[in-house]
């Protein structure tokens, strides 16, 4: 790693399973699922009609101005922002704030008004489209909203790659402070596509769980029976700042960003490559990045969307990269509490990641029956695993190719 350390001072995580550090945490330890059947549009007649839906305490929902002119993937990318903030006790009053940044990742931005105003343009024509239908829609409306909220002039960025966009704005924040573009930034990801289109289209791909009746049980990653992943909303939002600058103002140093990877399939536009070549590159690089060699990793978050090939792809990708030390790493797959949540998900597993590092308890993996011997790794099942971790893998893995690693290093641990 060259140029500043980064670290990360703040946890918001807003999930299905828990809003705010704690209750996401012991949410994890319980191994409780987030998955329901679908209460924010009437899902009969879908193939799927389960989800992860958030439900957003009084003190973080939208006062009615705001519920109206803003989607709700910007609900929850500001409902995280604002637990992050408070989390790492930033006083932005007392901050430069054209030296703080804004990176959001996100796959389908406001995908939710799209559809509401498509649905007004077929029914009642093109006057009753809402005049804020636009800026509602745009991917970049999250981040934009957070840098208004808090008066942020430093950079504001968005990124779109599918579900490592959570991933790549922690890449994208990263950067800003190694190259002293930005002293902090506030990143990661926010999705709400628990939509009509969105889950009709993701149904006819077949990549979804059609496990209606059993909604808890239907997120199975590197189980034999895993049948596909199950659609969610969620949000997460980091704040990473410089070693200096966390220093300087006594922040408590909750684990380093010490480095990441990244890689592009180029092999097709849904599936990944059969052995996990592309992956394989992003967890390469990632250690490259943290100076670290396979047996400095002491725990992977997969990704883990619980579809039969990408878990088989992931497995075969770490036992290339990680040798025989994949048989003593142990790996977690925070999906099957969560679901899948898109462009959000790298976020919400990187602050799972900080968080086992802390506690020095790595989550179980749930509804893991039986283990395909396609993906025979170290998992984490039935309880949780008290470990002294060190480092810890985060990966996020996206139709389209685009893969990213996230190597993350405890506090204190010289890592």
């Amino acid at each position: 790693m060259t140029g500043r350390a980064v670290v990360v001072t703040g946890l918001g995580p807003v999930t299905p399973i828990g809003v705010g550090r704690h209750d996401f945490w012991q949410a994890q330890l319980k191994g409780v699922s987030g998955i329901r059947t679908i209460t924010r549009f009437d899902p009969a007649g879908f193939p799927v009609r389960i989800a992860g839906e958030v439900d957003l305490p009084a003190d973080l929902a939208p006062g009615r101005r705001e519920e109206r002119s803003t989607d709700r993937c910007t609900h929850l990318a500001l409902a995280a922002a604002r637990l992050a903030v408070e989390d790492a006790s930033l006083d932005l009053a007392a901050e430069d704030r054209d030296r703080v940044g804004v990176a959001l990742g996100t796959g389908a931005g406001g995908a939710g008004s799209w559809e509401t105003n498509a649905r007004l343009l077929e029914t009642a024509g093109p006057n009753r489209i809402g005049v804020r239908s636009v800026v509602m829609s745009m991917a970049n409306s999250s981040a934009s909203h957070i840098a208004l909220t808090f008066g942020i002039t430093g950079p504001a960025t968005s990124v779109v790659s599918a579900c490592a966009s959570g991933g790549e704005a922690l890449v994208a924040a990263y950067q800003m402070i190694v190259t002293g573009e930005a002293d902090v930034v506030l990143a990661g990801g926010a999705e709400a596509p628990v939509t009509p289109l969105l889950l009709g289209g993701f149904a006819r791909t077949g990549a979804l769980s059609t496990l209606n009746d059993e909604p808890e049980r239907a997120s199975r990653p590197f189980d034999a029976d895993r049948a596909g992943f199950v659609l969610a909303e969620a949000a997460a939002v980091l704040v990473l700042e410089s070693a200096e600058h966390a220093r300087a103002r006594g922040a408590e140093v909750l684990a380093t960003l010490s480095g990441y990877g990244r890689s592009s399939d180029a092999h097709h536009v849904t599936s990944p490559h059969p052995e996990g070549a592309g992956a394989a590159r992003a967890i390469r690089a990632a250690l490259r990045s943290a100076g670290w060699s396979p047996d400095d990793v002491d725990h992977v978050n997969a990704h883990g969307t619980g579809t039969r090939f990408n878990d088989a792809a992931e497995a075969k990708a770490l036992r290339a990269v990680l040798g025989e030390a994949a048989d003593r790493t142990p790996v977690s797959a925070t999906k099957s509490m969560t679901g899948h949540s898109l462009g959000a998900a790298g976020a919400v597993e990187a602050v799972a990641c900080v968080q086992a590092m802390l506690h020095g308890q790595i989550p179980p993996i749930v509804n893991l029956d039986a283990v395909d011997p396609a993906c025979g790794l170290d998992v984490v099942r039935a309880q949780p695993r008290a470990a002294a971790l060190r480092t810890a893998l985060s990966s996020s893995f996206a139709f389209g190719g685009h893969n990213v690693v996230l190597a993350f290093g405890a506090a204190g641990s010289g890592r």
